[in-house]
């Protein structure tokens, strides 16, 4: 019997190895070899690159084929690694225990048992976990060229096909189980982007996220351009009077009214002119107009981004109650209160908003949505009392009730809004001055 206090790495000197042991130890190389090839298999497939996937796509080789069908299924794939990989660890942990208390025949039980968790956990860990996975992932292809079939061939294989179908099933189950349904409403949405804001964030990508957000909730009337500022094409007018105004106005798509200008019969696409341009006065132009999209106020613009996309348009011309068309709302207009202001070279710059050394020079036809962004305020508060205005000249003369005068002015909370221009028709200009409440 060896003595206790012999140190244990000289325990296999004492050992007069039968048949047994060796036939268990040449079973444990040999697991620990299947291990590593297992692990280092997992590794592999998952660390494909696209382009490599794509490569074996387009082979046509039995090796390229398995390796696409096993990746098409990763949740199959991984249980049936996973079975695989435990029971051979499972295999190793008990042929090794059996030799550790041949070897350690005489020793205490705490001996015994420190060199089985750290020998045997150490043993595996780094033969069968850390080495193959990093050269799996550093030679993904190869490995999962030489794996591919083989486990291809164990994945039809029972038993492990029968575990393999168990676990995948089970886990969709519990899934499915522990799944909840979570409701979160837009304003939720909206507090979680104000409080992962700081001075860091980028204020593009903070915009942009804003955008998404309130985008649900945004109605067609808000964001459309009003009939009054609309190039629109009188129909009584002749095709020499209808090229001159469409190379004046510059637009591709004209709306066209008839006595009225909320009267849209039409749209006229310059495209559709480009095969006319030298056509006679008398030109039958009205039988190239387009039939229009009519929507009413309260369109929600996410709603209609799907419409222009199934019906493959780029403007809409929005009416109220009576029919009557209030203005018009394009593609462009929609994805602008995403990504922000969309300019080409067509586009003139219209000065909207100027800073003051004591506040701000707003355009009175400038909406509320892009009054709030500039000052970066609470809508709130001017949404419960504009009523049906959505320009901040149209919220002046709902606040007062009547056309406001130059030098006339009104305190909305912290905010003092004067007239600067106007007429007898509209609000034109308006200085706007943040002030104290104490005033």
């Amino acid at each position: 019997m060896p003595d206790p206090s012999e140190p244990l790495g000289f325990l296999m000197l004492n050992i007069v190895w039968s048949s047994t042991e060796t036939i268990y130890l040449v079973i444990i190389l040999l697991l620990l070899l299947l291990a590593a090839i297992t692990t280092s298999s997992e590794s592999a497939f998952f660390s494909l690159r696209p382009e490599e996937k794509e490569q074996l796509k387009n082979e046509q080789s039995k090796g390229a084929k398995a390796i696409v069908s096993l990746i098409s299924k990763p949740r199959e794939l991984i249980a049936l690694l996973l079975i695989s990989i435990n029971f051979v660890n499972v295999g190793i942990v008990i042929l090794s225990t059996l030799i550790l208390n041949k070897m350690m025949e005489g020793y205490s039980e705490l001996s015994k048992l420190l060199v089985e968790i750290f020998g045997i956990t150490l043993l595996i860990l780094i033969t069968g976990e850390v080495i193959p996975k990093i050269y799996g992932a550093n030679n993904a292809l190869k490995v999962a060229r030489f794996m591919a079939l083989p486990i291809e061939f164990i994945r039809k294989m029972p038993p492990i096909s029968w575990l393999k179908s168990l676990l995948v099933n089970g886990t969709t189950f519990i899934g499915k189980i522990g799944k909840k349904n979570i409701n979160i409403s837009s304003d939720d949405l909206e507090y979680a982007i104000a409080l992962t804001s700081n001075e860091t964030s980028d204020n593009e990508e903070q915009k942009l996220l804003e955008g998404i957000v309130k985008f649900g909730k945004t109605e067609a009337v808000q964001i459309m351009t009003p009939r009054v500022e609309v190039a629109a094409l009188d129909a009584e007018v002749d095709f020499i009077e209808v090229m001159h105004f469409v190379l004046e106005a510059g637009f591709s798509r004209i709306p066209v009214f008839q006595e009225k200008a909320d009267e849209i019969i039409g749209i006229l696409y310059i495209k559709d002119l480009l095969p006319h341009f030298h056509q006679p006065q008398d030109f039958a132009w009205h039988d190239l107009l387009r039939k229009p999209y009519f929507i009413p106020e309260n369109k929600k613009i996410d709603d209609l981004l799907q419409e222009f996309r199934t019906m493959k348009m780029h403007m809409a011309v929005v009416v109220d109650e009576y029919g009557g068309a209030g203005g018009i709302i394009t593609l462009e207009d929609i994805l602008e209160e995403i990504v922000g202001d969309i300019t080409d070279e067509f586009d003139e710059d219209q000065v909207e908003f100027q800073k003051l050394d004591d506040g701000y020079s707003f355009s009175g036809r400038t909406s509320l949505k892009d009054f709030y962004k500039v000052l970066d305020i609470e809508e709130e508060g001017f949404e419960q009392e504009r009523g049906d205005a959505e320009t901040l000249g149209g919220f002046m003369m709902e606040k007062a009730g009547r056309i406001l005068k130059n030098r006339e002015f009104i305190i909305h909370g912290a905010w003092k809004l004067t007239v600067i221009a106007s007429d007898k028709r509209r609000i034109k200009w308006i200085k706007v001055q943040e002030v104290s409440l104490e005033e």
